[in-house]
């Protein structure tokens, strides 16, 4: 069993220049969290030097615990391994990078986010933003896997290995990046030390244009070749293609002055697309098809679990590079008022699900909690299968399918399903962004419960 200081290692989380960060778990109370130890890449130390980056990782660990803010990654102890430094954190099992699926071929497609959620999100990342440049320092990596989500869709900003104090000099070699690249400003990459807190804003801009296009700029504002967002999404307009014009200018002086200014002109933006929504719906029909082909038939989905490499998922599962079903199902639901029957599918489903959100072992014991109890008179109620999760996925929505109320709470947006990765993990959905994904089984997602029609005891 490895440990590191008092704490056992339960996975690797992830790796970079600077250390590595792992999934662990406080001995006798089982509490996880994420802890991140000081393990560079030896070409680093080869460059930088031990002492220097052992300097620059404490100064992270000081940068953190001295700012308190919802949307601010805390730490939670700081300590010594092997002569290796590290600290520790809450745990999320979500970030920014997962949801819109990111691979390391960054400039891939990625997934839409609704407007609505980006909008929140960007507003909540310049909220930590406006408290971290306020004590007077510029994180210089914001990227969506440095944005943690947690299980109540609050954004917390991490990994600070990278910011700079005010007045403070970037003490490694001219040829070493500092950023992300495609995130980080054009002055960033030419120089580190002329980054101020717009490149940061910057950086808010690029994610703001993936999260609702799908797609990074290929090109700045002002290049012949660069692409407004409302050429990409068609429910975008001029104001969305000023907003990110101003925000991702290529001058720092361009930009808008301070995260303060910019949240104030995203909530301008936000109501803009408020009332552009009333407008839409106000001339919309009033439709709860889907518009999806389907068939009159009712579909027959797999109900057993069953355990399915990530290798195999894809073509398993039926979906495409970006965990999406290649085909979806064109619901016929019938509403009470705890239940959802599917005609489509002949499933019966809880209208809500868990009231919050714990790991696959307790979502197992709900449902048994379900089945004791007889809920809504039924005491065949199961975990669903990834199949039987798809048939509640929806494509990005656009126009007047925004109008469209969900026949099923909107609380319950992550779903464990029955379905395993492995013996510590377990996949699930992602309803609000239509995907299927997968975690470790101590994850916080919610269970929704399922049974079929004619099992019905």
């Amino acid at each position: 069993m490895k440990t590191i200081g008092r704490y056992i290692v339960r996975g690797l989380l992830g790796r970079g220049g600077m250390g590595r960060i792992y999934k662990v778990e406080l001995p006798v109370v089982g509490r996880i969290s994420a802890l991140k130890l000081l393990e560079p890449d030896p070409l680093l130390v080869k460059l930088m030097g031990w002492d220097a980056l052992n300097a620059r990782f404490i100064e992270e660990a000081r940068t953190m615990a001295g700012l308190q803010h919802p949307n601010i990654a805390a730490i939670h102890d700081f300590d010594v391994h092997g002569g290796k430094p590290f600290y520790t954190m809450d745990f999320f099992a979500n970030n920014m990078g997962i949801m819109i699926g990111e691979s390391y071929r960054t400039e891939e497609p990625s997934r839409r986010i609704d407007i609505d959620n980006a909008l929140d999100y960007i507003g909540q990342t310049l909220e930590g933003l406006a408290c971290l440049h306020a004590a007077g320092i510029v994180h210089r990596d914001i990227k969506p896997y440095n944005l943690l989500v947690t299980a109540g869709d609050v954004i917390k900003i991490c990994d600070f290995g990278l910011s700079r104090q005010r007045g403070e000099r970037f003490s490694g070699p001219a040829n070493l990046n500092v950023g992300t690249p495609f995130y980080a400003a054009p002055e960033q990459e030419k120089d580190p030390d002329s980054a101020d807190l717009s490149a940061d804003l910057y950086s808010v801009g690029v994610i703001l244009y993936r999260m609702v296009t799908g797609h990074l700029p290929q090109s700045l504002p002002g290049d012949p070749s660069y692409t407004p967002p409302s050429r990409i999404h068609s429910d975008l307009d001029a104001a969305w293609d000023d907003f990110l014009s101003r925000a991702m200018a290529k001058q720092p002086g361009r930009r808008f002055v301070d995260a303060a200014s910019m949240l104030t002109a995203l909530e301008q933006l936000g109501e803009h697309w408020k009332r552009q929504k009333e407008r839409t719906c106000a001339l919309a029909p009033a439709s709860f098809s889907s518009g999806l082909a389907g068939k009159a038939e009712t579909l027959t989905l797999r109900s057993e679990a069953a355990k399915v490499s990530e290798g195999k998922a894809q073509s398993e599962f039926g979906l495409d590079q970006l965990w999406r079903p290649k085909i979806y199902v064109e619901n016929r639901f019938i509403c009470t008022e705890t239940i959802v029957r599917d005609q489509a599918t002949g499933l019966i489903w809880q209208q809500a699900g868990s009231a919050f959100p714990a790991g696959w072992t307790k979502a197992i014991d709900y449902i048994k909690n379900l089945n004791t109890t007889a809920h809504a008179g039924i005491t065949t109620w199961r975990l669903p299968t990834v199949e039987e999760l798809m048939s509640l996925l929806r494509p990005p929505s656009r126009g007047s399918d925004l109008c469209l109320p969900s026949v099923f709470a909107s609380r319950q947006r992550w779903l464990w399903s029955a379905d395993r990765k492995s013996f510590i993990s377990a996949y699930y959905a992602d309803v609000t962004l239509g995907f299927i994904g997968w975690q470790d089984l101590d994850a916080p997602y919610y269970a929704r419960a399922v049974c079929s029609a004619g099992r019905l005891k």
